[in-house]
């Protein structure tokens, strides 16, 4: 990371940037009439896939990243479950089922060659009573309607694999389902924009964003200080900040609520029971996939997100008093976990735009360029599967600008 006074002579001006905006620039690009012709706003994983894709789209682009925190990745891209979903939890025709499909498709070929840390390990969904076999009878035909693979699981199979799982009423294999080193990927993408001459701005908070003369000024602060930047594209992938990035543009009448579910994650520090893959339970409500077991690249179980609606995006506590809850929620699938081998580990935060009034309200994601203001794209509501669909959201969105 470079700190210092960075200067683009624009039409016989300079981009104004101050010395405290922390900067890495990659850029051989020609200067044009804005500082930049398109700058993303958030550096989590969709805003690093979004900028390489705008990045390698054209060497015209002058692409610029602007993230609040020292580091890209800080936010919920480095505080969730690290699952390549297969796509097979939400409705046929939303975005988050196919863009989940092709980011799939993208992190097992594009990623996985360049060395992207990642296991292909299946997952299990998992019924204990007639209820949740509809739920999972329903799923089956759904997915395999899309093309996605899912087999049943025969009983024969559930004993001789996973012997200490339980599956009462039955359960279903999702062979695509994987798991990923968020942080290898973040690094990959990273790489990926600056190989492609992309800028990053780092410790700067977008602090004010306008439509004025048929480009968008940017208000920037860094350490106290105030920088003005000018860009003819504008993506809104801040991830927790979205809504607050998109009420600062539109009128109020479109203004949108941020609501943050709160997931908390237990380890597991025993070495028995075991599972060779994730093992989820039927869901129990649109906002969450329910508390799971998943593994991380080591072959160590964790349990979670359970979800707990918070106030504030900076809640970021996990919250040990909900540990008898996770039990009691995790042996209903695995029954054989002790308890005092659970410990509280982690929490993230899901950037929603639903709250908990809305139960049973099915939110697709919000990938949008807003009527009367060209060029501002605005990412809203990138929750799970947000991971695993960001390479194919960077695809989605470079063909909209």
């Amino acid at each position: 990371m470079i700190s210092r006074q960075l200067i683009r002579h624009v039409n016989g001006g300079a981009a104004r940037f101050t010395p405290s905006l922390h900067i890495k620039s990659f850029s051989s690009t020609p200067a044009r009439s804005a500082d930049f012709s398109h700058t993303i706003i958030g550096g989590g994983v969709v805003g690093l896939a979004v900028a390489a894709s705008l990045a390698k789209q054209s060497p015209s682009n002058s692409v610029l990243l602007v993230e609040r925190n020292p580091a890209v990745g800080m936010e919920t891209s480095s505080r969730n479950s690290e699952v390549i979903h297969a796509g097979i939890y939400y409705p046929p025709e939303s975005l988050r089922t196919e863009l989940c499909i092709r980011g799939k498709e993208l992190i097992y070929s594009t990623a996985q060659e360049a060395g992207v840390d990642l296991k292909n390990c299946g997952k299990w969904i998992v019924a204990q009573n007639d209820d949740e076999l509809s739920y999972l009878e329903k799923m089956h035909e759904r997915v395999s309607a899309l093309g996605v693979p899912i087999e049943w699981v025969s009983d024969a199979d559930r004993k001789r694999l996973e012997p200490d799982v339980k599956a009462t009423a039955g359960a279903l294999n999702s062979p695509t389902t994987g798991i990923i080193s968020a942080h290898s990927l973040m690094l990959y993408l990273e790489g990926e924009f600056e190989n492609n001459g992309g800028t990053i701005a780092l410790l700067s908070d977008v602090t004010g964003l306008e439509y004025k003369n048929n480009e968008y000024l940017l208000t920037v602060e860094s350490e106290g200080e105030k920088s003005e930047i000018t860009s003819a594209a504008v993506v809104n992938s801040a991830g927790l900040a979205a809504p607050k990035i998109s009420n600062m543009l539109l009128p109020e009448d479109r203004h949108v609520t941020a609501y943050y579910a709160k997931g908390n994650y237990f380890s597991y520090s025993a070495s028995k029971p075991h599972t060779n893959r994730l093992v989820y339970p039927c869901p129990s409500s649109q906002a969450s996939l329910g508390t799971h077991l998943t593994l991380d690249l080591g072959g160590r179980i964790k349990f979670g997100p359970d979800l707990e609606w918070v106030d504030s995006p900076n809640d970021l506590q996990v919250n040990g008093s909900r540990l008898d809850e996770v039990y009691e929620a995790v042996t209903t699938y695995l029954p054989t976990v002790e308890r005092q081998h659970l410990q509280a580990d982690y929490a993230g935060i899901r950037p929603k735009i639903t709250g908990p009034d809305q139960k049973g309200v099915f939110q697709d994601f919000v990938i949008r360029q807003e009527d009367d203001f060209p060029g501002f794209i605005n990412l809203l509501n990138i929750e799970s599967p947000g991971l695993t669909s960001s390479m194919a959201i960077g695809e989605k969105v470079a063909k909209m600008v």
